[in-house]
């Protein structure tokens, strides 16, 4: 850097082209200092040290010490006090000189040892897959809107209760570098203590390809049909009128499947091809509103949390305990061993080839769980209590919830133990929890009661 006679630094715009350290050693310059001692090199140096103030100069070589009288013991001895410090008198560079060397902090991507590096598993036996994304979905320049993004988190906090929500690609489609089939709508209508809350979660079909799009379009269609709506919805879950709700919202639901029967058949694929699992969450913003709405179609789940115990809302109008009687079974305060001997996922059977798996491992598939009528119109009302923890989830994460008790058990221990929600990436990681077997997207909604 440049700088001018008075020894500070020239701006980007300065006109002068003169270079200052050249004009320092140019023989025919004058004298910058104010000395009238003839002009030599020690000369000039010590005017540039009076122009530019002590800090740029090393500090003066101490007269020699008398040598001792007799070599000092090999002994340890303290190092020498550091000088002080001094305040420069202008603007120029600190001095290099030698100093304490202070340890260098980590950097982000440091790891400490106690800090995993991917997500805990359950089950003696690691799930089949890595735990982080191995590829990107292939893209297409012309339809880049297609693309979904790996994961999705949301969350927000009304009167006295905490919402988080979290939508991500199994350990499947990531290997795979396929598309989440999963969608996440959350969307807030209106304002004040009338507003509306609704949280739409849908699964696309496994063999379609387009479960994707069938997944984020029944989510789009709820969401403009409950929207138009919200102001006679909020209405009726504030005083809790479940038998109008019921109707309307199986109408609404039914004309939302209408539109995509019809996008089916728009793209000429069979209705069964194109279609998609969807539970919807309805919430008032009113802090003394305790009515939750539960609607839906196909295979999903819904769970409620209560004093440490799960309980399957959608088996019946009381739900039913999940894994009744698994602690006496297994002994009082021991706990069970896991039951993942290896299972697998049937989408995780193709790819055995690719991860190099012997041809002569037992690799047996997990009994599917017991699947509703799919036509059947779901709804439920529930009235929370301070310390629930209600949990909408897709089939992804209903299924291990249900099949895996050692899963069951972890997550409700998580959510238990903490008097606090948590925040978004602790949410994440509880729910991405891996179990062998298990590797379809995941996507949860889960709300504490205050």
């Amino acid at each position: 850097m440049s700088m001018t006679q008075q020894g500070r630094p020239r701006g980007p715009h300065s006109g002068r082209q003169d270079d200052w350290w050249s004009q320092l050693y140019d023989p025919g310059s004058p004298d910058t200092g104010r000395s009238g001692a003839g002009d030599t090199l020690d000369d000039r140096y010590a005017s540039v040290r009076r122009t530019m103030g002590p800090a740029t100069a090393p500090p003066a070589s101490p007269p020699p010490a008398a040598p001792p009288a007799s070599p000092p013991p090999a002994t340890e001895q303290e190092p020498p006090a550091q000088p002080p410090a001094t305040t420069p008198a202008s603007d120029g560079p600190e001095p290099a000189g030698p100093g304490p060397v202070a340890s260098e902090p980590a950097g982000p991507e440091a790891v400490t040892p106690d800090v995993p590096r991917s997500p805990a598993h359950v089950g003696e036996r690691p799930p089949t897959y890595e735990a982080e994304p191995a590829t990107f979905p292939a893209a297409d320049p012309a339809a880049l809107s297609e693309l979904v993004p790996d994961t999705v988190l949301d969350g927000a906090h009304y009167g006295g209760l905490t919402l988080r929500a979290a939508s991500l690609r199994g350990d499947s489609a990531r290997h795979r570098g396929a598309l989440r089939r999963d969608a996440l709508l959350t969307a807030r209508f209106g304002s004040g203590e009338s507003a509306l809350l609704l949280v739409a979660v849908a699964a696309g079909g496994r063999a379609a390809t387009g479960g994707h799009r069938a997944a984020r379009e029944i989510c789009h269609s709820m969401g403009e049909v409950a929207g138009r709506s919200h102001a006679r919805l909020a209405e009726d879950i504030r005083a809790d009128r479940r038998d109008a709700l019921k109707p309307g919202l199986q109408r609404l639901t039914e004309r939302c499947y209408g539109k995509l029967r019809a996008q089916a058949a728009a793209l000429g694929v069979q209705p069964e091809e194109y279609t998609a699992d969807l539970r919807c969450l309805l919430l008032s913003a009113d802090p003394r509103c305790r009515t939750r709405v539960f609607f839906g179609w196909g295979d999903a789940g819904l769970f409620r949390l209560r004093s440490g115990s799960w309980r399957d809302l959608e088996t019946g109008p009381g739900g039913s305990a999940l894994h009744p009687g698994e602690s006496e079974a297994n002994g009082s305060g021991q706990e069970p061993a896991a039951s993942s001997a290896g299972l697998l996922d049937p989408s995780e059977l193709a790819d055995l080839a690719a991860l190099s798996v012997p041809s002569t491992q037992r690799v047996p598939v997990p009994p599917p769980a017991p699947r509703q009528d799919p036509d059947a119109f779901r709804f439920r009302a529930t009235e929370a209590q301070p310390g629930d923890v209600l949990l909408l989830c897709s089939q992804g994460l209903a299924a291990p919830l249900r099949g895996e008790p050692a899963f069951a058990r972890q997550l409700a221990g998580a959510w238990t133990d903490n008097p606090e929600p948590p925040g978004l990436a602790a949410f994440l990681a509880d729910v991405q929890l891996r179990v062998r077997g298990y590797a379809d997207d995941r996507t949860a909604v889960a709300v504490w009661e205050g």
